[in-house]
C-alpha cells in the first residue's frame, strides 16, 4: 500500500520596511509576532500581484518598490509537519499615518533584534550578556575542534577577539544564537514573553526570515540608491544620514557622507529651508530620481564614525 504524498504549499511573505522618527519599522500581523502572508494563488498574474495582493488584504497598506528576497523551504518549519516554501519579498515604502480597517502594525526592528542596534559607542548587551552565552555554549564542546570552531564563528560574527563588527552578518548572528538555543524559537515549546535582550520572538521562522531582509537592506544600500523609496519627497541632510545610520545600525562620519552623496550627484536643493530642528535653517533636497532609473548608483562603502 502506496503511502500519501505530503502535500506542499507555497506561500508569499513580505518584510515591508519603513522609516520613521529614525527608527527602521517592519509591518507585522498576528499582534506582531509574524510577517504578512498568505498562499500563491495560480489564478493571480504574477507573484508579486499575489503578494500585493495579500499584505493589501491584511493591512489595509499599499506597496511601493518590492524585490524577491529568498525562498524558504526547510521541511517542518512551521512545527506541524507540514512543507511549506515561502517565497520572500523585500519591499520599501513610507510607513502610513494609519492602517484603518487593517490587523497590520509597525514594528522597530530592534525590538527582534536589540543586539543590532550598534548607534551607541558601548552596546551592553553584546558585551555582558550575549557573548558570555555565547562562550559557555562554546566551551561545552567536548571535541577541541568543534569548540575552535563555535569560538572563532563568535568571534566573527559578533565583531570579538579584535575583529570589526560587521552590519551585514545580521542572519548569521541570528542563526548561531538558534543554534546555540539561546533565542526562544529554538525550543520546542517557545514562550511569547518578549525579552529585552534577545528580543521579540515570531511565528515559525519569520524571524529568520526578517533577519535576511535585514541583512539584504543593509548590504543594498550601500552600492543602490534605495534609501530614497524611505525618505519624504523632500529631507535635509541630517535626516538623510539618521534614516542610513537607522537601517546600518550604526552612526556615520557627518562629512564623509555628505561628501558621498554630493559625488553621486543623485540630490538638488530645492530651493527651501527647514527650521523643524529648531536651529539654523537646513537646506531642503530632494531625490533626482530621473537620472537613476536606467543605471545603478556608484558603489561606496558608507562612511562609519569611529566608536569612542
Amino acid at each position: 500500500m502506496s503511502l500519501k504524498a505530503k502535500q506542499t504549499v507555497t506561500e508569499l511573505i513580505a518584510v515591508i520596511v519603513a522609516v520613521t522618527d529614525d527608527e527602521p519599522r517592519v509591518l507585522t500581523i498576528e499582534d506582531a509576532r509574524a510577517l504578512p502572508s498568505g498562499p500563491f494563488l495560480t489564478t493571480d498574474r504574477s507573484l508579486q500581484s499575489s503578494l500585493r495582493l495579500w499584505v493589501e488584504r491584511q493591512t489595509r497598506h499599499p506597496l511601493g518598490y518590492m524585490e524577491q528576497l529568498y525562498t524558504f523551504a526547510d521541511r517542518d518549519r512551521t512545527g506541524d509537519g507540514k512543507q511549506i516554501i515561502s517565497i520572500s519579498y523585500l519591499g520599501l515604502t513610507r510607513e502610513a499615518l494609519s492602517l484603518e480597517r487593517g490587523t497590520g502594525s509597525w514594528q522597530s526592528w530592534y525590538r527582534y533584534f536589540p543586539w543590532e542596534e550598534q548607534r551607541q559607542s558601548d552596546n551592553v548587551i553584546v558585551r555582558k550578556t550575549i557573548v558570555p552565552r555565547l562562550k559557555e555554549w562554546a566551551a561545552r564542546a567536548v571535541d577541541r575542534e568543534i569548540r575552535t570552531a563555535r569560538q572563532q564563528r563568535i568571534a566573527t560574527v559578533f565583531g570579538q577577539s579584535g575583529q570589526s563588527w560587521n552590519e551585514e552578518l545580521v542572519l548569521q548572528r541570528y542563526e548561531l544564537l538558534y543554534e546555540a538555543g539561546i533565542v526562544q524559537e529554538a525550543e520546542s515549546t517557545a514562550a511569547e514573553a518578549e525579552d529585552p535582550v534577545l528580543g521579540k520572538p515570531m511565528l515559525h521562522d519569520h524571524r529568520r526570515i526578517l533577519a535576511t531582509g535585514i541583512a539584504r537592506l543593509r548590504a543594498k544600500i550601500k552600492y543602490r540608491p534605495v534609501i530614497f523609496e524611505l525618505m519624504p519627497e523632500t529631507f535635509t541632510f541630517l535626516q538623510l544620514q539618521r534614516a542610513v545610520e537607522a537601517i546600518v545600525g550604526r552612526l556615520l562620519h557627518k562629512q564623509n557622507f555628505r561628501r558621498m552623496i554630493e559625488q553621486q550627484s543623485l540630490i538638488e536643493e530645492t530651493g527651501e529651508t527647514s527650521s523643524e530642528t529648531g536651529g539654523r535653517p537646513a537646506k531642503l533636497l530632494r531625490f533626482k530620481r530621473e537620472i537613476v532609473l536606467e543605471r545603478a548608483a556608484m558603489g561606496s562603502k558608507l562612511p562609519l564614525a569611529r566608536m569612542r
